[in-house]
């Protein structure tokens, strides 16, 4: 089973992924629904398996996290009914708009969230009516050609079609830049990767793209202090902070500094507020270059404090850590349980570093306020993709109130929070001198 789907091959799964396009194509959209919710219903029973791989596997961030982020994935992905046709008719003419799949599709995928966004990508794009080739990171090989295996298991049982969904196992910089540019791939979505983001660029194809982040939230003198704690707490603490949306930088009004640091202390947080435990922390997770120690990606609290040599007594969460605004961990993209935590003297001065923190990625920003002009304010001057406010940053992908998930983030080419009509052509079909009843 675990060997469905898989090749090694470019042009052998890009032919294999075109065959099963034809006979997809020919299927209507209750017929997707069926095969989508057959995936939904086995890989439920699959679960905590996967999430148990992807642990082992790349040795980053918490089981149980993985385990929600897998079941959300499988449960609240848009299936097809987030492909809304819209029609608008005049005297003469009706206007008809509705989305129609690429083609062949590919996945490049992350380190950090290799099986959820599986699940949300493939799921999105066989909703829009695409097959799907997988090209995962290498170190998430393994569990990505099991599941690939188990999707094809599913698809072939529910449809009848072989290699809906296939994955390449031979990952070379030369295959992947065989299977970007290769002729017959219609669509390509690039989630995590900055390197393969970029030469994604190059192809003669629409792509998808996410790109780098660095979420910062602001705490004013308004927001409910314990509230915004617990929050921030949650989502930056969250599989150990590998997301990219999860909190890496909060920036504080001076007025409630005190406050927070104590409410963050009462949530879990490792609090770091003198020059010598922060100089410890600073050399254990940054190399000589001043650039994020890709070792420490997805470890422990625990781990870190103790490479670090920094005393500590307890289980926690989160290292929270006072910080100057260009120091690398703030200016850094990092993927820790650490939280830079900068002081300003009022709100203007929080969203003037906020914006610099953020540096113009359009991904992630937040705000915890009682003022509705100051998040107004701060959602309009950020820009990006995600804005949360009074939230954790999992609410802002879907971690709450049944709202819709999505682990692509396309904030370099503008799709934002991704679902299935992005990985479809939205088209328009124009009647004329025959459709009005009125």
């Amino acid at each position: 089973m675990t060997n469905l789907g898989v090749y090694s091959s470019v042009c052998e799964i890009i032919e294999k992924s075109k065959i099963a396009y034809k006979s997809y194509r020919e299927f209507g959209l209750a017929n997707r629904e069926k095969i989508i919710e057959n995936i939904r219903k086995t890989l439920s029973n699959y679960a905590d398996k996967l999430a148990e791989m992807s642990f082992s596997e790349i040795n980053m961030g918490k089981l149980d996290d993985k385990k929600e982020k897998i079941r959300l994935s499988i449960e609240k992905t848009p299936g097809t009914e987030d492909l809304v046709s819209e029609v608008y008719t005049k005297d003469r003419v009706m206007t008809l708009y509705e989305y129609s799949p690429y083609g062949v599709s590919a996945a490049l995928l992350p380190s950090t969230n290799p099986v959820a966004t599986v699940i949300n990508n493939v799921i999105g794009m066989i909703a829009a009516g695409n097959s799907v080739v997988l090209c995962p990171h290498p170190r998430a090989i393994e569990v990505t050609k099991f599941l690939t295996g188990l999707l094809n298991k599913i698809i072939i049982e529910s449809s009848g079609i072989e290699n809906l969904v296939t994955c390449l196992d031979d990952l070379s910089i030369k295959n992947i830049n065989e299977l970007m540019n290769h002729p017959e791939l219609d669509l390509l979505v690039v989630t995590g990767g900055s390197y393969i983001a970029k030469e994604a660029y190059k192809c003669n194809k629409k792509v998808i793209s996410a790109g780098p982040a660095n979420p910062t939230f602001i705490v004013d003198e308004t927001a409910d202090i314990d509230d915004a704690a617990r929050k921030i707490v949650k989502g930056a603490s969250f599989d150990n902070n590998i997301l990219c949306v999860t909190e890496k930088n909060i920036v504080v009004v001076d007025a409630i500094y005190e406050k927070l640091k104590k409410s963050l202390i009462s949530q879990g947080c490792f609090y770091i507020d003198n020059v010598v435990d922060m100089l410890k922390l600073t050399k254990v997770v940054l190399t000589e270059d001043f650039k994020i120690n890709k070792f420490f990606g997805g470890k422990s609290v625990g781990e870190i404090l103790n490479y670090a040599g920094i005393k500590n007594d307890g289980d926690y969460k989160l290292i929270a850590v006072d910080l100057p605004k260009i120091h690398p961990l703030a200016t850094e993209e990092q993927l820790m349980p650490i939280l830079s935590v900068i002081r300003e003297s009022d709100f203007d001065e929080a969203l003037n570093t906020a914006i610099l923190l953020e540096q113009g990625l359009y991904h992630t920003a937040g705000i915890h306020s009682n003022s509705i002009r100051r998040m107004n304010i701060a959602a309009k001057e950020l820009k990006t993709c995600i804005f949360v406010k009074n939230g954790s940053s999992l609410d802002g992908i879907g971690f709450s109130d049944d709202n819709p998930v999505s682990f692509t983030i396309a904030n370099k080419t503008g799709e934002g929070s991704t679902s299935t009509r992005n990985f479809a052509i939205k088209r328009r079909c124009v009647l004329v001198d025959g459709f009005s009843i009125r």
